[in-house]
């Protein structure tokens, strides 16, 4: 009861908050549905890198990982962004450093270094382009290089060299354990209790349990499926957050999650309180300085400009 009550003052406060400082909130499909319900702005790393650079508020608060609040101040370096919970980090994008990139360079002159977005902006620094995993394969398959250093994480570059088979691929091989927890013979199972159900996989799965999936999708491109599909039944394979927006979104559907409790912890390290502290004192906001932001700003821009084709 008296967290209920709680709710109820936090939702009110963040309303007023919001109105006062001009401000929006943007939030990933990870995210607790708590936050998920009081986002202006719900969506993948794509869709919200794009509401990103085009949003006319004052303020930013961004309910996602850190690398996820630093892009948003990369594309909206005019902006107040806040990130409320510092410390939810990405351990994929901490498996791989600015350092780290310069030394493949060395190893690898000839080659072109493409990141996807779940990276640090150390790393967005060093690279030539980044992508997310709905236009991975359009921003490879488009740079102009015939070598590429895909990083860091292995499962999606895979996925990425398999449909540009006219390029060669060096693969870092960094991974999501959020991901890597799917277990092929859990997936195996699921399918024998839901046949008639389609299975969709986020690209950041194990190989074989991508094998044994009807179609890779990152979270956005998940939704456009399901709501393109006539058919009622679907076997997700990613994070639990995307389920609950899924049957919210389609009620008329059903959603079976791969693998039973598939959780980011630091994505879900959010709370109403969290949101309404940060916008009430308007603190935790994501500093970059100007040379960060202009050498970040250049792989970002080629993941638009490479990418949308």
């Amino acid at each position: 009861m008296k967290k209920d009550r709680d709710n109820s003052f936090y939702l009110k406060e963040i309303d007023r908050l919001r109105k006062e400082r001009n401000a929006v909130i943007l939030a990933h499909n990870y995210q607790p549905e708590e936050i998920q319900l009081i986002a202006d702005i719900l969506g993948d790393s794509l869709d919200l890198s794009e509401k990103a650079a085009e949003v006319k508020e004052d303020v930013i608060v961004f309910a996602g990982v850190s690398f996820m609040a630093e892009s948003a101040k990369v594309l909206a370096p005019t902006k107040t962004v806040l990130h409320p919970v510092p410390d939810s980090r990405c351990p994929m994008a901490d498996m791989i450093d600015g350092q780290k990139v310069r030394e493949l360079r060395e190893q690898n002159p000839d080659a072109a270094v493409i990141a996807y977005i779940n990276t640090n902006v150390e790393t967005k620094m060093e690279v030539d382009a980044v992508c997310t995993s709905a236009n991975a394969v359009s921003v490879a398959r488009n740079f102009p290089a015939n070598k590429i250093i895909f990083l860091p994480d292995i499962n999606l570059g895979r996925f990425v060299k398999n449909q540009v088979l006219e390029k060669e691929f060096i693969l870092y091989k960094g991974f999501c354990r959020v991901h890597e927890y799917i277990k092929a013979r859990d997936l195996r199972r699921i399918k024998k209790e839901h046949p008639e159900a389609i299975v969709l996989t986020h690209p950041e799965a194990n190989e074989e349990v991508c094998d044994l999936s009807d179609h890779l999708l990152g979270t956005g491109g998940m939704i456009n499926f399901v709501a393109d599909c006539p058919l009622k039944q679907f076997i997700i394979g990613t994070e639990e957050g995307l389920i609950l927006r899924l049957r919210r979104d389609f009620p008329d559907k059903e959603f079976f999650p791969a693998q039973p409790r598939i959780i980011c912890s630091n994505m879900k390290m959010f709370t109403l309180r969290h949101i309404y502290l940060s916008l009430k004192n308007m603190h935790k906001e994501v500093i970059l300085s100007e040379e960060v932001i202009e050498k970040s700003l250049r792989s970002l821009e080629n993941m638009f400009k490479y990418g949308n084709s």
